[in-house]
């Protein structure tokens, strides 16, 4: 079984920055794929950035440029860096570890 927790979402401007976090029990991210996914009030859940350890992260159109994922393997705990926030990346913000989901964080954007 593996838990994950989020943490780190807010209230931020438009053009502000926020880092998430995504803690897990056990030390799996040493060694896996972590997901980030986001969901807007009333829209489907939609995928973020993928990030394999050693590999290339790959990020959705949305959010290329001004996120970023970075792992600190010693904490098990893998970060998504937003910069340049829009209001449109208001949503709640979950990871992702195999079936595992978090319970996710919410970020709002707005002035």
């Amino acid at each position: 079984q593996v838990h994950l927790v989020e943490s780190g979402g807010g209230l931020v401007q438009p053009g502000g920055s926020l880092r998430l976090s995504c803690a897990a029990s056990g030390s799996i991210f040493s060694i896996n794929t972590v997901h980030w996914y986001r969901q807007a009030l009333g829209k489907q859940r939609e995928w973020v950035a993928s990030s394999p350890s050693g590999g290339i992260t790959i990020y959705a159109d949305a959010v290329k440029g001004r996120f970023a994922v970075s792992r600190d393997s010693a904490k098990n705990t893998v970060y998504l860096q937003m910069n340049s926030l829009k209001p449109e990346d208001t949503a709640v913000y979950y990871c992702r570890y195999q079936t595992f989901w978090g319970q996710g964080t919410q970020v709002t954007v707005s002035s």
